[in-house]
């Protein structure tokens, strides 16, 4: 695990040229860069030792930007995600935006932009100061989704084929890792991490479907 106090920004592009550049520009503001050359072996990493930021090219060969995002944020669901994209890919960028990125910036990156748009999110995104970067095992980010739906210790593990031992386990491991002590503190946090889909925007989506149906 991390024992500097140097925040810990991962890097995923396919292009070794961007990945030199943008590591080097990113040492400037006095952190710890490790890149990627694509998702599958970031989130190897992820989910072993963790990171403060995630930044990601949005386009790239197998698992995209968008992919890597969504997986990355089932094992750590605080981690601010910074997604770099080309100009054409503008709606694709806001979709990512609206699935969880902290943010966006276009390519080709401007030097002093990037790197004061990373310095406001590590400062600014509340979920650094809040939780820690120590990632969910990919066990425990399946058994907190069943939490969040409502269910027991022992309907989680007749639907895992697990012991009901093991889920209160992995039950106790979650809420250490968002720092609660009942169930009703971790669906606050989870909520707060937009991991929950709330009424208001279960019902919006409704009447979506009920006029296109109507049309």
């Amino acid at each position: 695990m991390k024992k500097e106090n140097k925040k810990y920004i991962y890097f995923v592009d396919d292009e070794p040229t961007v990945r030199k550049v943008i590591s080097e520009t990113l040492e400037q503001l006095d952190v710890k860069v490790t890149c990627f050359a694509g998702g599958p072996e970031c989130l190897e990493q992820i989910e072993s030792q963790g990171c403060d930021m995630l930044i990601t090219d949005l386009k790239m060969p197998g698992m995209d930007g968008l992919e890597l995002m969504r997986k990355a944020k089932e094992l750590a669901p605080w981690l601010p995600v910074l997604v770099i994209t080309a100009y054409g890919d503008i709606p694709l960028a806001v979709k990512t935006v609206k699935s969880g990125a902290a943010d966006f910036i276009e390519k080709p990156l401007e030097k002093e932009t990037f790197l004061r748009k990373v310095h406001t999110i590590l400062q600014n995104n509340p979920h650094i100061k809040k939780y820690p970067s120590k990632p969910l095992t990919k066990s425990e980010s399946q058994i907190l989704k069943y939490l969040i739906d409502g269910k027991n210790n022992r309907e989680i593990a007749e639907s895992l084929h697990r012991s009901v031992r093991t889920i209160e386990v992995h039950r106790y491991r979650i809420m250490q890792k968002f720092n609660v002590e009942s169930i009703v503190d971790l669906i606050k946090k989870a909520a707060v991490l937009g991991l929950i889909e709330m009424p208001n925007n279960k019902k919006s989506q409704a009447q979506k479907r009920r006029k296109k149906n109507n049309k």
